[in-house]
């Protein structure tokens, strides 16, 4: 009996531990899809997700939903934008500030790097279509190309050969020199 005794208070403070830890799992969403098949998630439900379908959702959900349903409603007329007008990084009102210039951040770094990616092409392009224009005039002159071959062998290019590359550096030059 001793034993069970001792043991007691252990048992109860791993109960407690257990139920407490246990409280942020009840943080569930619960809504019915498009199709009407009953979802589960910790993540709210997509957007467009009508609120007729969201069957359950945290307290503290539901609070700020509330809240900024109320604020959207006093203020919808106001500031509204206009009609075809999509505002995407306009910080929200109530919202908060760090997160937007996160977004703002990220937008930016976005389109920095597809603007880098976009430049490094064109530079690309640009030497490709001088080294053809090169090559073409060399072709054009009449001057002996040679190459190497699978071997390691040199080979001199004939009459043939010079017509099917003046062909290919045309279509280079025709591609890369727009």
């Amino acid at each position: 009996m001793s034993r069970l005794n001792s043991r007691s208070p252990l048992l109860c403070v791993l109960i407690v531990a257990a139920s407490v830890l246990s409280l942020p799992a009840s943080a569930q969403y619960k809504w019915r899809d498009k199709a009407g098949v009953v979802q589960y998630s910790d993540m709210p439900p997509p957007p467009g997700t009508a609120d007729k379908d969201v069957l359950q959702q945290p307290a503290s959900a539901s609070r700020k939903s509330a809240v900024g349903a109320a604020s959207a409603a006093k203020g919808a007329s106001a500031n509204a934008p206009a009609p075809g007008v999509t505002v995407t990084s306009a910080p929200l009102k109530g919202g908060e500030p760090e997160l937007d210039a996160k977004l703002r951040k990220a937008e930016q770094d976005k389109a920095a790097k597809s603007k880098a990616e976009d430049d490094k092409q064109m530079a690309a392009r640009s030497e490709n279509c001088a080294r053809a224009k090169a090559y073409q005039r060399n072709l054009d002159e009449g001057m002996r190309i040679t190459r190497t071959d699978a071997k390691g062998e040199r080979e001199v290019l004939d009459d043939k050969a010079l017509v099917e590359e003046a062909r290919r550096t045309k279509a280079v030059i025709a591609n890369d020199c727009k």
